[in-house]
This record gives C-alpha cells, structure tokens and sequence, in this order.
C-alpha cells in the first residue's frame, strides 16, 4: 500500500511538472493570458476512417453514396507524408498507388498538427465542438478524444487552446448540452486553474469559451434567447466569451437577421468574430476592408474585442455535389496574405483564421497535396508553384507582426525556407 501510495504521489508530481514548472531547468511554462496578439484558428478535428477505433466509419469525408471515387465532400487532399499513422483509401493517384488519409482520432495526428504549430509560428487553435454531434455517445466520444489529445499537445508545443462549441444544427432547449458540456470540460482540462494547464487561452482574466453562431437569418432552430441564456451562464460561472456572428451583424442585413437585440447578446460579449469565409475574393476585399474598420469602431465604442477572420481560400465542389459552385482561388498565397495584411493596417489586435484543416470547403491552412488522386472525384491541388505549407508559413508572419517583431508589409513577404 505505502509503495502504491509513492507511485501515485509520483504520477501527480509528473503531471505537474508537465503542465506547469519544468523542475529540471526551473523555466515556467508558457501561459497564454489573453487573445490580443495571437493569430488563431479553427480546428474541425472531426475526420474519421473505418479502422481508427472511434467507430465512426469514414466520417466527415464520406459523400451522398459512401466514400468513393465519385462520392465525397473534400476538395482538398491533405499532405500526409509526415503522418505517423494513416489509412489506405478507395482513391486511387495517377501512378495506380492507393491515396492514404489521415484520422483526427489518432493522438499521433494531433501531435503533428500542434508540432506544425510550433514550427511555423501559429499561435494556438480554437478546438470546434458541433451540438448536433456531442449530442450522441459517438459524437461525443469522439470530440472528447480528440480534444483530450490536443490539450496535450497544446501543452507539449506551448500553443494556445480554446474550446469553440459550434451551434450549427441546436434545437431550443439543447443550450442544455453546452453547459453540462463546457463545465465537466473545465474539471477535466483545468480550465479555471491556470498553473495546471498553461495553454488554455484566457481572456480578460478568465478562462475563454467561444460560440460560433449566433445572429445567422437562416431559420435555426435557436435564436437570441437561447444565445443570452449561454452567454450569462458562462460568465456566471467564470469564463469570459467570444461569439461567432454573421457578416452584417452590425448593420442587421444580408446574412444577419433584424433583430436589434443582436447588438445587446453582442455588448454582453468579450470578443467578437464575424465570419467572411466566402464572403469575398481578392478583387472584392477592399470593400470589406472598409467594413473591418467600421465593425472595429464599433467594438471600441461599446468595450468589445474584436478579431477578424482571414481565410486562404474556398472551394466546395464535392461538398455540393456541384462543379460550378462557389470557388475563391488561393492566388499563391497572396489573397491569404491580402486579408492579414489588411486586418493589420486596419488595427487589429488579434485575428482569426478560417480554418486549421478544413478541407471540405477548401479553407484549410495545414499541409495539402500538390499531387491529388485521379478519377470521378476532382481536388484541388495547391499549385505546382507552391509549398504546402505556405499558408502556415504566412500565418506565422502574421503572427510575428503581431507580436511587433517584423514590419508590416502589404506585399506578401518572400519565403526564407525552413518553418521559421
């Protein structure tokens, strides 16, 4: 029993030290106190295969007809060269070999997506948790692995994590799952102590809690009521808030319904990310420049942090079963760089990226493939011209900026090879 007891004392001294003091070098762990000066972005982290043990089948690359040659929502092809683990898919490349995918549940593809962070320079990322999947035993299962797994790494590569519940597909009452959720979260990851888990992103002395989607005129099934409800339960139980809105959400237009309570669920806020991804392509930014200023000197006025969204580019062909939907093209970086760029001219104090590895819509920023399978499904390659990771590379530049250690330059800066 006392050995037990020794062993068990050890375990927890271990977990300290890792999460806190390093007690070798006496070199404090890095603790991310607040947004301002970051640029961040959004990880789905929702990918599975047949064979990674979540049970999930091929979820989240599996089309209207199974995943297939002909069948699937990426466009984009990840570069998975530097993947401990991946998986033998239905696709074939042009020299007849199987094309291999990645799974977000293995521990081994989030350790390099955070080493991918740490190297180019990112800061950290928001880790999306969809209602209408931690709603289920395997949704939720699946989430909790996924982001058990990222709180590690995040504290192994001194990155920046923040928990993003994504509203999308909430039914009213189902706010009910955000809180239970968010709470059992804070016991498990030591949100709300510091020293144990340096990486959690606070904000204005709190731990932050983002929520993605609210204010949207698309006839969700929730609505400002339901958005009040969460917002007070999370400052009521000490966390601070950042609300994803639509574009118009200042002017109460287009993608924004009219209801001037919005701006009262908005004032109630921390911070504030409106979502352009789509929105724009590199001829038509200037006028939403001019709109991220204005939405600024509104924030300022009413003591609300606000984070634009920079995005490298759209596509979603496969998702929409559609070769003439919607594609913003990457320009080699420079549309990428043209909204960084400009959220830095325009003042801003941190800034959100759409999206870590979001392959689906094509506004993924982690490493895809310059050579694609072939067959019935087209991808979108990043161009021969390009590295994969390019888009890392300029978020980090990005970043530097930021933090005040290089000057701002409108034209997209010239790469010096290597991550940093």
């Amino acid at each position: 029993m006392k050995l037990q007891k020794v062993l068990t004392a050890a375990v927890l001294t271990a977990a300290l030290s890792f999460y806190a003091d390093d007690y070798s070098t006496g070199l404090k762990a890095k603790t991310y106190d607040s947004y301002k000066g970051l640029v961040m972005a959004g990880y789905q982290g929702w990918f599975n295969t047949p064979t990674d043990g979540a049970n999930r089948d091929w979820h989240h690359y599996v089309g209207h007809d199974g995943f297939r040659p002909g069948s699937c929502t990426i466009d984009f092809w990840p570069d998975v060269t530097e993947y401990d683990k991946t998986y033998e898919t239905p696709f074939l490349m042009a020299d007849g070999s199987k094309a291999r995918l990645f799974s977000s549940y293995d521990a081994s593809t989030t350790d390099t997506h955070f080493r991918w962070m740490k190297e180019y320079g990112l800061d950290g990322v928001f880790m999306q948790r969809f209602i209408g999947e931690i709603r289920n035993h395997s949704g939720l299962h699946h989430f909790n692995t996924v982001l058990d797994n990222a709180m590690t790494a995040a504290n192994k590569y001194e990155r920046a994590i923040c928990v993003m519940y994504d509203l999308s597909g909430m039914k009213s009452g189902e706010e009910q799952i955000l809180m239970n959720d968010i709470i059992d979260i804070a016991k498990r990851h030591n949100l709300k102590q510091h020293e144990l888990n340096p990486s959690y992103l606070y904000h204005n002395g709190k731990p932050l809690v983002a929520v993605w989607g609210v204010g949207f005129d698309d006839h969700r099934d929730y609505g400002l009521k339901e958005a009040h409800r969460i917002i007070d339960f999370l400052h009521d139980n000490g966390f601070s808030v950042m609300l994803g809105v639509p574009t118009y959400w200042r002017e109460l237009k287009e993608d924004t319904e009219s209801d001037p309570e919005l701006h009262n669920v908005i004032r109630k806020c921390d911070v504030i990310m409106p979502w352009f991804a789509g929105r724009y392509d590199s001829k038509t930014y200037p006028i939403f420049h001019q709109l991220i200023q204005d939405d600024m000197a509104w924030t300022k006025k009413y003591g609300v942090d606000y984070a634009p969204l920079c995005y490298p580019g759209f596509s979603w062909r496969n998702l929409q079963r559609d070769e003439n939907s919607i594609q913003i093209p990457r320009d080699g970086g420079r549309f990428f760089w043209q909204q960084l760029s400009g959220a830095l001219q325009a003042g801003a104090e941190m800034i959100y990226v759409a999206m870590f590895d979001e392959i689906d819509e094509g506004t993924a920023i982690f490493k895809c493939a310059k050579n694609v399978p072939v067959g019935e499904s087209s991808f979108v390659p990043i161009a021969q011209d390009d590295d994969s990771d390019r888009y890392l590379w300029l978020a980090g530049q990005a970043g530097a900026i930021l933090r005040g250690e290089q000057p701002l330059s409108m034209e997209m800066p010239l790469r010096n090879y290597g991550p940093r």
